[in-house]
């Protein structure tokens, strides 16, 4: 609707002025001009929103509220768009604002710029002298799709803190700088991303909120570390003894097992791995070379008289503790300062030059020899079990055992396949032949007249073999053990070639002779035949089993003392047939 003002002439319009009586003039001047400027104020302002008004650069005086929006969705639409700049503990990135559930409200926008009342006078009027000027657009935001995007973006944009360290490659000193750590404050960030995105300055990086977590090892620390400890230790090599084997360890080798780790209170502290060094060819093959067991003295026999063939030797063991002990404290030293001693646990041996009348090993007390038909794996078996028992020294009143000083027979401990009896059967195991140093020890045992603890015959009785006077063993299961009570020590000599076997006890005899004496056998019983189709079976020909009785004659002075006896039941050995 357009308001119409009549044409009437000026000066028609002046008579009337003239002739209206004074305080009609003065009324009616007032009404006149009230409403003229009212109603010019409608004609010039037009719709809702004061002229001058802007949102962002575009002008929308004048526009309805509807119309006001519908340019604005059309203007500022595609900025709406553009990624936000913004930046988290340093680090910039963009952050498409849509994927915040961040948008001008178009309509909130126009309703903002609008005039409250648009017919009030008062309103109308004052719009003929002043101006709308800027508004702030409306923002709307997807507060869960916000918080959201803020997590994905925290888990890309977080900096995790990074602690100064000090690390060793190839003799040489290596640092990594200390860098804050940030995460950001995802309850806080969108406030700032909304104002920004209001501002519509897309150029601008907007920092986000972030929480700063700073390194426990700082710079100053970092440098005071190398300068201290660092570049002193890789400076040069170092020179270590060990029970007067001296050897050097270069920086390269060194810095493989060392680091400097922080404290509660951030300082670097240096730690060295011990038994990481301790087992580097570099450091374990000068050590290899001591003797780290003791080894007794090596008796031999003159007539029936003991004597010293080789003095035993002590053993030194350089343990990791020993070893770190040793070396961390030179690498912070110069020069002739980086040499030092690795203290070692010392192992004397038992039995040496000085103390063998003490221990009362001066005469044999026994020897006994065992025969055996030469095959590879008896000969390797039985030589190896030897190895492992020669110098055995038996303290009075200690018990020896057989399975503790050789240990299990595995190809690892020294051993081969053989043959050996398993249930009454010949067949092909690790060990096979071992039980003829077992026999020939039970033997030389039976004639020192030491006392036994533990001992087993073969299942069936095996020809070379003294009847009754023979003993296996198995790891696990069957062992020899016997006691050393006859008040002095005892030293045991061990011996074989590619078909004998022979075991020797020194020491003090307790008795002038020791005789043996064998009864009849009794219960017999007569083998089967088998048929073994295992890929392990040995064959086996036939012996009768029986029952027989031993009897240990203990002499002193010419006159018997005692009479022990040693009872063993053989089974049948049957006759197997393979395959």
């Amino acid at each position: 609707m357009r308001l119409r003002v009549p044409s009437v002439p000026p000066k028609a319009v002046l008579s009337r002025v003239a002739s209206a009586p004074p305080l009609a003039l003065a009324g009616g001047a007032v009404a006149l001009g009230f409403g003229g400027l009212y109603l010019a104020g409608l004609l010039l302002t037009g719709g809702d929103i004061e002229a001058g008004t802007t949102v962002r650069g575009v002008a929308i005086g004048g526009l309805s509220r509807a119309e006001a929006a519908r340019k604005l969705e059309d203007r500022l639409g595609p900025a709406a768009g553009r990624d936000l700049a913004v930046s988290v503990g340093g680090r910039e990135g963009r952050i498409d604002p849509r994927r915040l559930g961040l948008g001008f409200d178009y309509g909130a926008t126009a309703d903002r710029a609008a005039r409250t009342d648009a017919v009030d006078p008062f309103t109308v009027i004052g719009g003929l002298f002043t101006s709308g000027g800027p508004v702030e657009p409306a923002v709307r935001v997807d507060g869960e799709r916000a918080a959201a995007t803020l997590k994905r973006v925290a888990e890309s944009a977080d900096t995790p803190v990074r602690e100064g360290a000090v690390t060793f490659e190839d003799g040489k000193v290596r640092t990594v700088a200390p860098r804050t750590g940030y995460s950001l404050n995802t309850d806080a960030a969108l406030g700032p991303l909304r104002e920004a995105f209001a501002r519509g300055d897309a150029g601008a990086v907007t920092a986000l909120p972030a929480r700063a977590r700073e390194p426990k090892v700082t710079g100053t620390e970092l440098r005071r570390a190398v300068r201290e400890f660092a570049e002193p230790a890789m400076s040069a090599p170092v020179t270590l003894t060990a029970a007067g084997r001296r050897f050097t360890v270069e920086p390269s080798v060194l810095g493989g097992y060392l680091t400097l780790r922080a404290d509660s209170a951030g300082r670097l502290t240096p730690r060295l791995d011990s038994k990481g060094l301790r087992a580097d060819r570099a450091v374990d093959g000068p050590l290899s070379e001591l003797p780290s067991r003791a080894r007794n003295a090596q008796l031999r026999l003159v007539g029936d008289r003991v004597g010293v063939a080789r003095d035993g030797r002590p053993g030194h063991v350089v343990t990791d503790k020993a070893l770190g002990k040793a070396v961390l404290p030179l690498l912070t030293r110069r020069g002739a300062a980086r040499s030092g001693v690795i203290a070692t646990r010392v192992e004397e041996p038992q039995v040496t030059r000085a103390n063998i009348e003490r221990l009362g090993l001066r005469e044999r007390m026994s020897s006994f020899t065992v025969n055996f038909e030469p095959a590879p794996y008896r000969t390797r078996n039985i030589g190896r079990a030897v190895e492992l028992i020669d110098g055995s020294v038996v303290l009075p009143g200690r018990t020896w055992s057989f399975n503790r000083t050789v240990g299990e027979r595995t190809k690892e401990n020294g051993f081969v396949d053989g043959v050996m009896i398993l249930n009454d059967e010949f067949t092909k195991a690790p060990g096979g032949g071992v039980s003829a140093v077992a026999t020939t020890v039970f033997n030389a045992m039976f004639f020192a007249g030491v006392k036994p603890v533990e001992y087993s015959a073969h299942s069936f009785y095996i020809e070379r073999y003294p009847e009754g006077r023979e003993a296996t063993v198995a790891w696990g299961s069957l062992d020899l053990k016997f006691a050393n009570d006859s008040g002095k020590a005892l030293y045991i000599q061990a011996r074989s070639t590619d078909t004998s076997v022979t075991i020797t006890f020194l020491g003090t005899r307790k008795y002038d002779e020791i005789g043996s004496e064998k009864g009849p056998r009794s219960n017999i019983r007569q083998p089967e035949r088998k048929r073994s189709s295992s890929p392990q079976c040995v064959p086996q020909t036939p012996l009768e089993g029986f029952d027989v009785t031993v009897r240990r004659v203990f002499v002193r002075d010419g006159d018997v003392i005692r009479r022990e006896p040693f009872r063993t039941r053989y089974t049948p050995r049957d006759e197997i047939v393979c395959g």
